[in-house]
């Protein structure tokens, strides 16, 4: 059985040490928003440093999520003072309970926000691929799959929610998203 994996990265507009209202407010809904979202049906798992402090992406350990990286496009800091991203790498039993996750709630709610703190960078800020039963993805395989997106469009490969591919890779539809969808996601 397959499982789905998601990567997502977006460049903040300012750092995530920053003790602006704005970039504290970012901060405080999405620890609350991650809590929902790992309680919501379908959600597997997520990366998490093993060590580290919040701010810390590229000297913490991954465990079994690997290296910390970023996609090439990425030009702001790599300290805890300087970082301005927000990623996440998670696992989902398919590709209805990701949708259901991020477009309800809370998550619906600060994504409905996003570009009070995000950069519009031109780039995809998430990406979808199968994962064997058990497999771990990691932050190289999301970076190397976004990138792939941003370079060659949806394939089994790597994909969207609007462009989706089963884990045999012939094309998906779950109601309400892929090609043939009246609505925006």
């Amino acid at each position: 059985m397959s499982h789905l994996a998601l990567y997502t990265f977006g460049v903040l507009k300012s750092p995530l040490a920053d003790p602006a209202p704005l970039t504290r407010e970012f901060y405080d809904i999405g620890e609350v928003v991650y809590r929902k979202i790992a309680q919501h049906p379908g959600y597997l798992g997520h990366a998490e440093a093993t060590d580290g402090a919040p701010g810390e992406f590229f000297e913490a350990n991954w465990g079994a999520w690997g290296e910390f990286a970023v996609p090439a496009w990425y030009d702001k800091g790599r300290t805890a003072d300087t970082t301005a991203l927000a990623t996440t790498l998670s696992v989902w039993t398919d590709l209805r309970s990701a949708l259901d996750a991020v477009y309800t709630g809370l998550h619906r709610e600060a994504l409905n926000r996003r570009y009070d703190w995000f950069e519009r960078s031109g780039h995809p800020n998430y990406v979808f691929w199968w994962v064997s039963d058990g497999a771990i993805p990691t932050w190289r395989d999301g970076v190397s799959r976004l990138e792939h997106l941003h370079d060659h469009s949806p394939a089994p490969h790597a994909f969207t929610f609007h462009h989706p591919f089963a884990p045999d890779g012939t094309p998906a539809r779950t109601k309400g998203i892929g090609p043939t969808s009246d609505q925006d996601h």
